[in-house]
């Protein structure tokens, strides 16, 4: 082992030479799709190899695992560091672990590659698998913390403004309507001068919410910037934890980067994760608002029940 990497070893170690805790096993996949965009290709190719073959990864020593990959071993460690472990020990532990249960038959083994020839049985079921993947990847990987904060903002805003475009903006939209199901004033706005417009007149006690997967869409970011600017409290839901939106974002929400595909674009996989996050925001708003936001749920389903009965015969 190189001096580099033993300077690197000793780094990781708090006060007294401890370690925090790493993530769990089956976190390291969901982790890896996450980081990866912000990694060199260098660290890519490392974090790849340990996502593809967890078994093979966990029984290379840390130059093993650098010649494999034709990288540094000082490379491997500070990949391991990026994805949460301690020291590349803590990873090897997790990986094996991870072998462990894909061996168990616990992990399906089906790829979500979709050919154009694939029966649309086969499409039911890879679709459906990646979809859990990224619920599951997005799970794994919401800070609570944050998503705490978030909520909190919400359930006491005067006023919440969305932004989003495309397939963002429909979870924009589907946010700010569960929000008014339950007496809050909240806004979807997928124009960008609207939204711009609207974002200057927001103020402290307000709430901005930026979707956007990529974290570098323009007509997202800068009504996000304007409110953060106006002194509302903002909040980012992205797949890009260090991109451009979370310079304005006084809370940071991470979706799950699933893999893209010619028949699967990102504005699919990305929709999944980001309304994962929606409904965890709009649950936890209507718990710490119980008591005004059930009546005014009530008072919205009666509203609209003589239109679900509209077409029924009989009594």
């Amino acid at each position: 082992m190189t001096s580099e990497v033993k300077e690197i070893f000793a780094r990781e170690r708090g006060p007294g030479g401890s370690a925090s805790a790493p993530p769990a096993p089956a976190a390291l996949a969901a982790k890896v799709r996450t980081l990866a965009p912000s990694m060199t290709r260098s660290m890519q190719r490392v974090a790849e190899a340990v996502a593809n073959d967890p078994a093979g990864c966990a029984a290379l020593t840390v130059t093993g695992l650098a010649e494999l990959t034709g990288t540094s071993e000082a490379t491997v460690v500070r990949t391991a560091r990026l994805l949460g472990y301690p020291g590349y020990r803590d990873l090897r532990l997790a990986l094996a672990g991870l072998a462990a249960q894909q061996q168990s038959g616990r992990a399906p083994a089906i790829t979500t590659d979709i050919a154009v020839d694939d029966p649309i049985a086969d499409v039911v079921a890879k679709l459906a698998y990646d979809e859990q993947q990224t619920l599951a990847d997005t799970a794994a990987g919401l800070d609570t913390v944050q998503l705490g904060a978030a909520v909190t903002a919400l359930a006491s805003a005067g006023r919440t403004d969305v932004y989003g475009v495309g397939a963002s903006g429909l979870v924009a939209q589907d946010l700010t309507q569960k929000l008014l199901r339950i007496g809050l004033i909240a806004h979807a706005h997928s124009d960008p001068h609207l939204a711009v417009t609207n974002a200057v007149q927001l103020r402290s006690g307000d709430v901005a919410i930026a979707i956007t997967h990529s974290g570098s869409t323009g007509d997202v970011i800068e009504p996000l910037r304007v409110a953060f600017e106006r002194g509302a409290t903002t909040v980012a839901i992205t797949g890009r934890p260090d991109s451009p939106v979370t310079q304005y974002a006084d809370h940071v929400l991470t979706t799950s980067t699933a893999r893209e595909s010619e028949l699967r674009p990102a504005a699919m996989s990305s929709r999944t994760g980001q309304l994962l996050v929606v409904d965890c925001l709009f649950v936890g708003v209507a718990q710490r608002t119980y008591e005004s936001a059930a009546p005014a749920l009530s008072a919205s389903y009666e509203a609209l029940a003589h239109r679900h009965r509209a077409g029924r015969k009989g009594p």
